[in-house]
């Protein structure tokens, strides 16, 4: 004898075809299901069993005849890799991909000088740096989860990853896991100049891992 997979909460009250749920106050999703479904190139039967749900209970929702609950609205957002927003959706604002020269001005943290090079809300942030000279000396490593790259323009660079310390060169780079303990500095005396690019979307401009911060974060170089 064949089970399918075990009901959630959201099936075990599940009402007859045609029966009003407790959520019926929220936007359809029916639509927007069957789309992502579909680009997922899933079957009925594969996506209701990633949804840890019966085939019919998810052929109810992308029917229309069942409504989800918050809860499931989160689990299904999961189980196709996208937003509780687009489910419901929602259009998001369309980001400007281009962030033109003298665009948002410069930045400055303990002697350090940023420029935004890429826009804002993304997964990825990016600046050019400017790295003075002396600053690295008896500052704190740091260690963060994330990823960070740098492409050094200007100047050279001294980069400390774990127990290595790596001199770089104008044109040279490095791409390494922010959760190797890690600090930077310049090694000429003009300074240096960076393009740098991270994954920690919880920095503010000015307290970011590169160079000192403002306070509002517990990790410094």
């Amino acid at each position: 004898m064949t089970t399918g997979p075990a009901p959630g909460p959201d099936e075990a009250a599940d009402p007859a075809p045609g029966a009003t749920a407790p959520d019926a106050e929220l936007p359809t999703v029916a639509p927007q299901l069957r789309d992502l479904r579909r680009r997922a190139g899933l079957t009925l039967e594969a996506a209701a069993a990633r949804a840890r749900l019966s085939p019919a209970h998810l052929s109810r929702l992308e029917t229309g005849r069942r409504q989800p609950s918050l809860p499931l609205l989160l689990g299904l957002a999961r189980t196709y890799g996208t937003t509780v927003s687009e489910l419901l959706g929602e259009t998001p604002a369309v980001a400007d991909p281009i962030v033109r020269a003298g665009g948002p001005g410069a930045r400055e943290a303990d002697g350090w000088t940023y420029w935004q090079a890429g826009g804002s809300g993304r997964g990825m942030q990016a600046l050019r740096v400017h790295v003075p000279y002396g600053r690295s000396q008896g500052e704190l490593v740091r260690v963060h989860p994330g990823e960070e790259w740098l492409y050094v323009l200007q100047g050279r660079l001294r980069l400390h990853l774990g127990e290595t310390e790596y001199l770089l060169e104008p044109g040279d780079s490095a791409h390494f896991d922010s959760l190797t303990a890690h600090r930077i500095g310049a090694a000429s005396t003009a300074g240096a100049e960076l393009l740098f690019v991270h994954t920690l979307l919880q920095s503010s401009l000015a307290g970011l891992c590169l160079g000192g911060g403002t306070g509002t974060t517990t990790h410094h170089r």
